[in-house]
Order: C-alpha cells, then sequence, then structure tokens
C-alpha cells in the first residue's frame, strides 16, 4: 500500500517541505507495512483483555444511604437553615 504524503499534508493542513517528502512516504509505508504485518496474528480464542495481569476490581458494597453525615458536612457552613445551606439570594 502506498500513500500520497501530499495529499495527507493536505489533509491535515501541514506545510510539507518538498526534499522531505521522499523520506515521509517512506517512513509511512513502513508504518502500514508492520499494520498489515499485525492483521496476520492468530487471535481466535483469544479473550479481549485490559491488562497483561489478570486484575479483580475490588467494589464496595452498592448500597442506598443518607449518608448520615449531615451535620458533619454543614459543620462549616456560614449560614444554614435546617439541614440545607442557606444562600444569599442572587437573581431578583
Amino acid at each position: 500500500m502506498s500513500i500520497d504524503v501530499k495529499k495527507v499534508a493536505n489533509l491535515a493542513r501541514l506545510a510539507l517541505d518538498e526534499a522531505r517528502v521522499p523520506a515521509l512516504e517512506s517512513e509511512l509505508n513502513g508504518i502500514l507495512s508492520f499494520v498489515e504485518q499485525l492483521s496476520e496474528v492468530k487471535t481466535e480464542g483469544v479473550e479481549p483483555m485490559t491488562s497483561v495481569v489478570a486484575m479483580t476490581q475490588r467494589l464496595r458494597a452498592d448500597v442506598v444511604t443518607d449518608g448520615d453525615k449531615s451535620e458533619a458536612v454543614l459543620a462549616n457552613a456560614p449560614d444554614r437553615v435546617a439541614d440545607f445551606f442557606a444562600v444569599p439570594k442572587v437573581v431578583e
């Protein structure tokens, strides 16, 4: 597979020095040939993974609570009404 470096540079809105075109073309073609080699790798029966080391995620119990910490949360509030933060009126 061959890539037209000038067209790619134009699409990416990159200024391209004419002297660098052959070097960039061979480099991009080398990258594409490596990607083509990857398609030959046999991956049947291989489970998808996010890490090469088997890991399990430690999860906490998914329990809905009210937090039981309203006093601790509101302890530093400059003004409060019951169990709520009181803020000055902003819009009239």
